[in-house]
């Protein structure tokens, strides 16, 4: 079962993040064989973190509440909240398997918080869209898979407007664009 995890950096948290960024890496090295993706966001400054995306293929909904809420800087209190949906990738690779590679061009975590109901287009790739440009994307789904609840993508793009350009035109209640980049150890 694949999941999609976003943790939100809590205000007046970087210095402890920093002080355990070895413990959170360490902890995802525990889970390297089935991250699909992972990589903080930033604030417009482009340095400052404000959230930890993870993409993950465990086996239940108990083993991903685990990798969430038991991840060291959770613990310590790093992350305000916690965004924990069901996922499916569309996409069917990892971000190391995204053509452009690690670098080059800037990329994005894009979230579309959707309305009660999914029309058919909300759960495909999207059409018109440049798919080369996508390094994940799904729709985020219900605790049991059956009710659409919104869309995630990580995406290439030349700027915040053409990233959220990636979801259809559909009647999304809020859509979040935020910096991203490839996570890992540096």
């Amino acid at each position: 079962m694949e999941f999609f995890c976003y943790h939100r950096d809590r205000a007046g948290s970087l210095a402890l993040r920093r002080e355990l960024a070895e413990d959170h890496w360490a902890y995802m090295d525990r889970y390297a064989d089935v991250l699909i993706a992972r990589g903080p966001t930033f604030a417009a400054d482009g340095e400052t973190p404000t959230g930890s995306v993870h993409a993950v293929d465990l086996p239940d909904a108990a083993a991903a509440r685990a990798f969430a809420f038991d991840e060291p800087t959770y613990q310590a209190g790093v992350y305000r909240d916690v965004l924990l949906r069901r996922w499916r990738n569309l996409l069917g690779r990892t971000m190391w398997e995204f053509p452009g590679g690690r670098a080059g061009g800037d990329r994005y975590l894009v979230l579309g918080l959707g309305p009660a109901r999914a029309t058919a287009d909300d759960l495909r790739l999207p059409t018109g869209a440049d798919h080369d440009e996508l390094i994940a994307f799904g729709p985020l789904l219900s605790d049991d898979a059956t009710t659409w609840v919104g869309t995630a993508a990580l995406v290439r793009a030349a700027d915040p407007d053409s990233a959220r350009a990636v979801l259809a035109p559909a009647p999304y209640a809020d859509v979040e664009v935020h910096d991203w980049e490839f996570g890992g150890r540096r």
